[in-house]
Parts: C-alpha cells; structure tokens; sequence
C-alpha cells in the first residue's frame, strides 16, 4: 500500500489521483501527503524558526570554553575538516584582528581550548578523530597538517582500512559499521577524554558516497547510544542537483531520516550553492574541490570561532554548540540549519571594498526573505517567523570585536527555515521514482537493508517535508 501510495505521486498528480492518495491516509497515518505545490514558496518569506547572527570586527577574561570533538568521515569529511582546523588556527594566529594585544590572546586562547589540545612541543594538536576505509585521503590529509607547522592531528586519532564502501550506503553502514565499530569507538572515547570540560561532537559528511553517509550513520547512532548527554551536530555536504554517484538520492534519504533519529542537529551546505559563490562572488575561473572546502571553511570558522557571551562582552561563551542548538532546535522535528555568510569577495575586490554595519545586515536579510516583498524592518518583523514563535525568543546576536579571517567586518546568519523543503522534498522524489522502478535496490538489500528500510526513511522525511510546510 506504501509503494501504491508514493507512485501516485511520480505520476501527473491530477486531482482523481489526489482522491485516491488522501483516502489512503486514513490508513496509513504515517504518511504524508506532499504535492509540489506545498513546497513552492509563497511570495512572502520562508518561516523561520530561529536565526542566530554573528558580528565580527572593529577585553575579555580568560573563561576557558568548553571542548568540541571533530569526527572527519570519508572523503569529503576529511578534506573539509582539514580545511576547517586549517582556518581555525590561521585566523586565531592572525596579525589582522584589529584587537588589542590582551584580547586577541584571550581569543587565541578560547579557539586553542574549543578546538585543539597542546603537545609538548607546543604544536596544538586538532581534537579530532579521522575515520576513512581508504588510507589514501587520511594519509593525504595528515601529511598537509603536518606540513603547515602551524598544528596537526594526534597520532593515533585516525582509522583506515583498504577497502571503501563503492558509493554503497547499505555497505557502509551494515558492513564497515559493525565491523569497525569497537575501534572507531574506542578512538573517539581516548580524544573525548582529554578534554577538560566537553561540550559535544561536530561530525563532518557527505551524504552521497558510501563511507560518510552510511558509516557516518552508524557512527552518529553510536554516539547517541554512548554519549546521550552530550551535543552532536551533523554537518552535511548536500550534492550536486546534477548528481555525482548514480545512487546519491538512495544514499542521501537514507542518511538523512537515520540522522533525523540520532542528531540533535543538521547543517546542511549545498555544493550547488558553495559553488555559485565561488563563480559568482570569488571570481574563481577553474573551481576545485579545494577552493570549494575553503568557502565552507571560512561558513563554519564563522560560526565556532568566539563570540562574546550574552550575559558578558567580557567573556567569551563557554558553550557555542550548546547555545546554537538552544536558540535553533526549538522541538525535534525541526533541525535542519542553514549558514549564510558574508562578505565573499576575491583579493582583489578586497582592498578597494568597504563595509557597513547597517549594509551587512540589510544583506544577510534579503538573503534570508529571497526576493520577497517586504518593507525593510530587520530581524526583528513577526512575519519572519513562524506565529507561535516571538521575535525576541527566535533572533539571537553574538557578537566580538575581534576580525574573522581577512575581512575587517562581516556577519554569518544560521537559521532554521523553510528553505530546505524544496530540496529535500526533490532529492526524495527522484529517490522514489527509482525506488518505484526497482533501480538498484538489489545493491542495498544484498547487504541487510530492505525495501522496508527504504519505506521507513520515505515516510520519515515527508513527514519532516509536511511539518516544515506547515510553519
């Protein structure tokens, strides 16, 4: 009846076929029923559950912040992570934080605490745990650390085996995961160990491969079983619309009705979006995986780097992953993040560019509300957010004197909004009219996961569809 149900929906959808999937409804209350038109949005801006803006640019105390463990998985996780510790500790070193000397030390220090440990040497050492069943881009990524002089990654924070998962999300996570899944757990207990005060994990993945998205569910799954009191926030590579793997939409609905269970948080990056900006905004000519992580980089170094506390702007916030998902994930069901980021410019724009306050955020604004018509009233206007929602309780501002990166000002918006429905619902469509046809299933049920699995994890993300649509 399920399978009825959703192939009535990958046909013309005409309102007879409609009739027949409602009536269905009575007996199969799981499902949802989601025609395109809910997911088109209306000229007026998306619904927003929460928003949260950080200032940077033009002295606080030593309050030490609480540590975050960084689980690199797969290809992509491992390059984006080494990117991200990249930018972390460049920024922290910088001569250009337009700060006092005693402040930028504080900030140095916050960052070093939230981020990495110290060696004996005095090279920082990343709090991460990089996880790969090929050895090739593991050994790849702690040869670059190394190499910088700057940190690197601990020596026995990193497992590799010989065989990857060929693109396979069921092999990934009903093959490497319970096979593996004492060492990889063991790694991720001695790092978590050494921190002092511990916040939580920051797991980095695709969700189109086989090793980040089915390994890095089980992965997920795990911790939530292991650390249930502690934060874990997914950050998710979303795929090319065009596509890269033949089976990334089966992969990517797997992965994320599993994390949907096992997360307290999804952020979510479109490769399709990373890079129109690095076509469009960094005047990039030839774009490479490379200059795409580094944009992504520089999203995420904007988010964690640190911010005064609300209580203080003297002290740093201890907690950022925690105060994130308080301000962000009001209820369960709603924990898909988005990061927006600006300025993004090439060197060259850079030194004959200069910034506003009032123009970053009129910016980050209209690119919040899209192309609605609004009068421009800023973040605080009721009709951003959804009704049982209060401005004052969903906007949120860190802020910090200090520069991030090479911009002497700019603002980073994380929100929790509308704007992944239509995406999310795409990706489950084109899952479904392959699903319909049987394409490749015998790839996933040969290794444990049945036509059942993929039904659960349909319903599970309509239903996600439905309860955003219905802000």
């Amino acid at each position: 009846m399920r399978m009825v149900s959703r192939l009535v929906r990958s046909l013309n959808r005409t309102e007879a076929l409609v009739g027949v999937w409602r009536q269905g409804l009575a007996v199969l209350p799981r499902l949802v029923w989601n025609p395109w038109a809910q997911v088109i949005l209306p000229p007026r801006p998306p619904k927003v559950l929460g928003l949260q803006v950080v200032f940077r640019g033009n002295t606080p105390s030593l309050w030490l912040s609480m540590s975050i463990v960084t689980v690199q998985l797969g290809q992509c996780g491992n390059q984006i992570g080494f990117e991200v510790f990249d930018a972390l500790l460049s920024d922290s070193h910088s001569s250009q934080g337009l700060c006092s000397m005693r402040e930028n030390e504080a900030y140095q220090a916050s960052c070093k605490e939230r981020f990495f440990s110290e060696e004996e040497n005095g090279v920082p050492i990343a709090r991460a745990v990089l996880v790969d069943m090929e050895p090739k881009v593991i050994n790849q990524t702690l040869s670059k650390a190394a190499q910088s002089g700057q940190w690197k990654y601990g020596q026995h924070a990193c497992f590799c085996q010989k065989q990857g998962s060929g693109n396979n999300w069921a092999y990934g996570y009903s093959v490497h995961g319970p096979r593996h899944e004492e060492s990889i757990m063991n790694i991720i207990r001695k790092e978590v160990e050494k921190c002092d005060s511990f916040s939580g994990f920051f797991i980095i993945m695709s969700m189109a491969g086989g090793t980040g998205s089915g390994l890095g569910a089980f992965v997920t799954q795990n911790l939530e079983d292991q650390y249930s009191n502690s934060l874990k926030m997914n950050q998710i590579i979303w795929p090319y619309g065009t596509g890269e793997v033949i089976v990334q939409n089966y992969n990517s609905i797997l992965t994320l009705s599993h994390l949907y269970r096992s997360s307290d948080a999804l952020l979510l990056h479109e490769n399709d979006a990373i890079h129109k900006i690095c076509a469009k905004l960094m005047n990039i000519k030839q774009i490479s995986f490379s200059d795409i992580n580094q944009v992504l980089a520089h999203q995420l170094g904007s988010v964690f780097q640190p911010t005064y506390s609300a209580e203080s702007s003297f002290h740093y916030r201890r907690n950022p992953l925690g105060d994130l998902m308080e301000h962000l994930v009001p209820h369960p069901e709603f924990k898909m993040l988005s990061v927006r980021n600006i300025p993004h410019m090439s060197e060259n724009s850079l030194a004959y560019t200069t910034f506003t306050w009032a123009g970053l955020l009129k910016h980050l604004r209209q690119m919040l509300i899209s192309n609605a018509k609004m009068e421009e009233e800023g973040f605080k206007d009721p009709a951003l957010y959804t009704s049982w929602l209060k401005p004052v309780n969903a906007f949120n501002v860190w802020k910090t004197q200090r520069a991030f990166s090479k911009y002497e000002k700019s603002a980073v918006l994380v929100s929790n909004s509308q704007f992944l429905v239509k995406p999310l619902d795409m990706i489950v469509g084109k899952a479904w009219n392959m699903f319909a046809s049987k394409a490749y299933i015998h790839q996933y049920t040969k290794f444990g996961i049945e036509e059942e699995d993929f039904l659960d994890s349909f319903t599970s993300l309509e239903q996600v569809v439905a309860s955003y649509c219905n802000l």
